[in-house]
């Protein structure tokens, strides 16, 4: 197992760029309008979170010091660029204000804001746990999502 911590979240004042015309705007610790994200993990990942009851994060969130999660929209393109090719993946479902300060909205992928969990995630917030299927092409089916 990994020991590493995952690391605190930037101030909740932190201003960050939201474009052109929004640029003093600040980002808030949540956003009410998304009331659901979405983690991608191994099977074999979820199972060890089930038996500790938290899960820590993958090797690239323990890198990257938080948890990469996903909105419904987001949740195609994560899975093909990120998971192409794997079987065995669960989709966890997650209620967003359950986590409250340590969830920050961050720019990433195309500039959109991305869910990021600074600190573990407590099982208690999972609503759901998806399997995704894995097709002969390499993509995957995944379920409808609450957006």
């Amino acid at each position: 197992m990994d020991n590493r911590c995952l690391s605190s979240p930037p101030p909740a004042d932190t201003v960050r760029p939201l474009g052109e015309n929004t640029s003093k705007l600040k980002i808030k610790p949540g956003r009410r309008d998304v009331p659901k994200i979405y983690k991608i993990c191994s099977a074999s990942a979820w199972r060890e979170a089930e038996r500790l009851g938290v899960y820590r994060g993958s090797a690239d969130d323990l890198r990257d010091g938080f948890i990469h999660f996903s909105t419904a929209p987001q949740v195609p393109e994560t899975a093909r660029k990120h998971f192409f090719g794997q079987s065995a993946l669960f989709l966890v479902e997650v209620e967003a204000d359950a986590l409250g300060e340590r969830l920050r909205w961050e720019r990433s992928r195309n500039e959109e804001l991305f869910p990021h969990l600074y600190g573990e995630l407590d099982l208690g917030a999972v609503t759901v746990v998806h399997q995704m299927h894995s097709r002969a092409d390499g993509g995957h089916d995944l379920p409808g999502l609450v957006p």
